[in-house]
């Protein structure tokens, strides 16, 4: 089965196109055209702009669900089904700092049933966490923080079928070089965060081979003229990749344009980080063993630290071209490719481009979703 898409504008990776027509041929991403043959099916999105479906690398739950519930229907009939309405088409279910063995429990459902996923795709597991230290805990529970394992990683990883993409540790804890270096060399991403490493201990860990940082300012030793920390890493080691939430209440908008100035926004990957009351009523509610209130936008502990978010990456888009701190093209590239390369997973999504799922949004001219396309089909 064919059609073709026509729109004002197609945001493709490197380029923006002007007017034209997507084809979509079984499912998948065709080739971009200015005129079609006289009676070719067409659906007209006249006045709207077509982008990738969003790639969520960093979420923990929606709708009430949560990964660590350890069931692996809500991960994959609730969450999955809800992100279409947040425009994401992919994305990695994120797991807490846990009891190693309720993590290999979630990594098995999981990995035996990703596919039968029924709305965004899951490419992948990410660990956040147990890898982690104290002192920048946030809502992970220092009950369950070590040194990290080969060995046990390997256990969570035969358990979820090779599935975990991505897991994050913090630099200043044991034997973290050759743990890095060993898992990078699996294909596996290793990111740096909750963490109060100096600016030397988090370099090693990146000339180890990790990639990728942890929600950005959030949740790791801050910036200081003569030890410029965590902060001052994300911001100077050049070839990686920051996670960061535009929600409005984790960071600054002039901190996250800093830091974007800083890396470059081809190295700023748009996440959520959010928790199960992510389009849900305000009220209580939980992430991983604590209690969290959701109010005014903002999910925090007793203690009022900050607990994931209740963000929508939809809106984080809208949010950095609101703030005049990106270009439609770069916020929606943030949320799309740099994503999918920082996770390594961009060969199957993050991009329109000829032989991938049709897996697009559709915008209108202030950002705001239209539809989400899964396979060619309008699913929202």
């Amino acid at each position: 089965m064919s059609m073709f898409i026509y729109a004002d504008k197609f945001f493709y990776a490197n380029e923006v196109k002007s007017a034209g027509y997507l084809a979509i041929v079984d499912g998948k991403f065709g080739d971009y055209q200015t005129e079609v043959p006289e009676g070719s099916e067409v659906v007209d999105y006249t006045g709207y702009y077509i982008a990738p479906g969003l790639v969520d690398t960093h979420i923990h739950g929606l709708l009430g669900k949560d990964v660590m519930d350890n069931n692996y229907e809500d991960v994959i009939d609730t969450m999955s089904v809800g992100l279409l309405s947040c425009g994401v088409t992919s994305f990695l279910p994120t797991t807490l700092t846990a009891q190693a063995e309720l993590l290999k429990e979630v990594s098995k459902g999981i990995g035996d049933h990703y596919q039968e996923a029924k709305g965004a795709k899951i490419r992948g597991i990410y660990y956040e966490g147990p890898f982690f230290t104290e002192t920048y805990k946030g809502a992970q529970n220092p009950a369950y923080m070590t040194d990290p394992s080969i060995e046990i990683f390997e256990e969570w990883q035969k358990a979820a079928n090779g599935l975990i993409k991505k897991i994050a540790v913090a630099p200043e804890r044991e034997c973290v070089e050759e743990f890095v270096s060993a898992v990078t060399k699996t294909g596996v991403v290793v990111a740096l965060g909750h963490s109060n490493a100096t600016y030397e201990q988090a370099e090693r860990a990146v000339d180890a081979g990790a990639s990728v940082w942890v929600h950005a300012f959030n949740g790791m030793r801050g910036l200081n003229h003569r030890e410029p920390g965590m902060v001052g890493a994300v911001m100077n080691l050049k070839e990686t990749y920051a996670e960061l939430i535009c929600d409005g209440h984790h960071v600054q908008p002039a901190a996250a344009n800093i830091l974007m100035d800083a890396k470059g926004r081809h190295h700023v990957a748009l996440i959520t980080d959010c928790m199960r009351a992510g389009a849900m009523p305000e009220g209580q509610y939980t992430l991983g063993e604590f209690a969290v209130e959701v109010k005014d936008g903002q999910a925090k502990l007793e203690n009022g630290s900050l607990a994931g978010s209740i963000a929508e990456l939809k809106n984080c888009v809208k949010n950095v071209v609101d703030w005049n701190i990106a270009t439609a093209a770069e916020a929606i590239r943030m949320a799309t490719l740099i994503p999918a390369i920082s996770s390594k997973i961009d060969d199957v999504c993050g991009q329109i481009k000829a032989g991938h799922d049709a897996d697009f949004i559709v915008l209108d001219p202030q950002l705001n979703l239209e539809a989400t396309y899964l396979d060619g089909e309008k699913r929202y």
